[in-house]
């Protein structure tokens, strides 16, 4: 199954400094076909104005994946932890036992980022945060892991979930395969450009900027830049 969630059916939120779209049922919107993806619950669309941000709150018990697609966004909590990711970088944050944090756009500009939550599994362990540099030259033409906590991603940012978040940037015409273990999900996001996601000699779904496709029931997916793209890949248990 590989199915187009096209940028306009998602949910909508905007108010006077954020313009968000939900992946899946989050706040005010509500789908109950678009609940979560396996261990996959959130995957927001955020646009934040320059100089303002979300205050800090509280979290429990999930993983939080923020990918910087334009920008920067500076990262506070009361556990003592501060830093600053810029565009194309990542961070994470697990909520553990609890955990109160803010995410502020200091810049001069419209920040834009991917905020994905993932289901931990390690509940109420404690709270933590990292952030990771991934220049996109070393990303060129090949899926490249972000965050993960399966065994042997070292190089990754930790999470307690056996998933992971994969990026790559293609040329138009470069394909990547990502292979899928039996029983797990995968949900697709080009941050920028246009893909064709096949799987075998079945016809490719079209995804354009900022589409979701989620993906089950495959053994492997094939994504073909149609013009320069950047494209991430949760891979999550079922």
């Amino acid at each position: 199954m590989i199915e187009l969630r096209p940028f306009d059916s998602l949910g909508a939120f905007r108010n006077d400094w954020l313009n968000a779209r939900h992946h899946f049922s989050f706040g005010n919107y509500f789908d109950p076909k678009r609940q979560s993806w396996g261990k996959l619950r959130v995957w927001n669309d955020d646009i934040i104005d320059a100089g303002t941000g979300f205050a800090p709150h509280g979290h429990r018990d999930m993983e939080i994946i923020t990918y910087v697609r334009k920008g920067a966004i500076s990262h506070r909590d009361n556990q003592g932890n501060a830093g600053r990711t810029e565009a194309g970088d990542v961070q994470v944050m697990w909520a553990g036992n609890g955990i109160v944090h803010e995410e502020m756009n200091h810049e001069s500009e419209d920040t834009e980022i991917f905020q994905i939550w993932i289901e931990t599994a390690q509940p109420g362990i404690d709270p933590g945060w990292e952030a990771r540099s991934f220049p996109k030259e070393e990303r060129a033409g090949e899926l490249v892991v972000l965050a993960s906590g399966r065994p042997g991603d070292t190089d990754a940012a930790p999470i307690h979930q056996d998933a992971a978040i994969l990026a790559a940037t293609l040329k138009a015409g470069q394909s990547v395969t990502h292979s899928l273990g039996s029983g797990r999900h995968a949900y697709l996001v080009a941050a920028t450009g246009a893909v064709d996601v096949a799987n075998g000699s079945a016809e490719a779904v079209k995804a354009s900027a900022r589409d979701g496709v989620a993906i089950r029931d495959v053994d492997s997916v094939t994504v073909t830049a149609t013009e320069d793209a950047e494209i991430l890949i949760a891979d999550v248990p079922a």
